[in-house]
């Protein structure tokens, strides 16, 4: 699943590349991936402007022309892209923003578990994960004094802490292993015994980390395209993640997966020790 990194790229790019444009028509192929129905979809998005791209969290928000905005969630494997308007259509091409220069907005989901919600402006917020969502990873806004709060009034695993959207906004699996690498904190760490030096660090790893991958235009692992249609490469840069097996970058200890939340979970077992 795009995480923060990824999105944020995506945002950009749509910003750089659709922005102040306007749709001419919409095609929807996969009904059930829109709302409100897709006649009434598409009829409203007709003619209207694309005035901003926002980010929220793993969320996209469009904002339109009419006061209108649409949440769109990438959710495992959706991706938007630009191309010309007589390049025919991908198999899992399902929503097409036909654009008055010609050329076409696309959103692929080989999964179809994306989802598209267009609501009125100030209206955002109120649909789905978007009405819990946590602070995004921002030093104005995830402060030292929130984070030691969340952590010291819950006993829960860290690995478990990081991917709850309504602690903290945009972190998923990828980027939570490498946070807990970089703090040296065991991912079954419970969260309430962590030092004030632990989520100090912690902190200041998580914007480290986001920066540095957003930077690299984000981490392709699987099927993780840019708006541009090109991959990440902040996959080569990744220190636990998917490298079980491998020597820890750090001390040389053989990297291990064990399943933690559901999740497969990398870290080192010399570097992040379960106290």
């Amino acid at each position: 699943m795009p995480e923060l990194p990824e999105v944020e790229t995506v945002r950009r790019g749509l910003e750089a590349l659709v922005k102040d444009k306007i749709v001419k028509k919409v095609v929807v192929r996969y009904s059930k991936m829109v709302s409100p129905e897709a006649p009434v979809f598409t009829k409203e998005l007709e003619n209207k402007k694309i005035l901003d791209v926002r980010r929220r969290g793993k969320y996209l928000l469009i904002d339109f022309s009419g006061n209108y905005t649409m949440v769109s969630h990438l959710r495992m494997e959706g991706k938007y892209s630009v191309v010309a308007r007589d390049e025919a259509y991908g198999k899992h091409d399902h929503v097409i923003f036909e654009l008055d220069d010609g050329s076409d907005l696309r959103y692929n989901d080989t999964r179809k578990f994306g989802r598209m919600n267009l609501v009125t402006t100030g209206e955002e917020f109120q649909i789905g994960g978007l009405k819990t969502i946590g602070p995004e990873p921002q030093p104005e806004t995830l402060t030292l004094e929130y984070l030691t709060q969340q952590l010291r009034s819950r006993k829960r695993g860290m690995k478990s802490f990081l991917l709850d959207q309504s602690m903290i906004a945009g972190l998923g699996n990828i980027y939570a292993d490498e946070v807990l690498w970089l703090s040296k904190i065991h991912p079954q760490q419970i969260s309430n015994s962590l030092t004030d030096d632990e989520i100090a660090l912690l902190r200041e790893s998580i914007f480290e980390e986001l920066q540095l991958a957003i930077e690299a235009k984000g981490t392709t692992v699987f099927s993780y395209l840019n708006a541009d249609g090109h991959a990440g490469s902040f996959q080569n840069q990744l220190h636990v993640y998917h490298r079980q097996g491998l020597p820890c970058h750090r001390c040389g200890t053989l990297i291990e997966r064990i399943k933690v939340a559901q999740r497969g979970t990398h870290f080192c077992p010399h570097c992040q020790v379960l106290r």
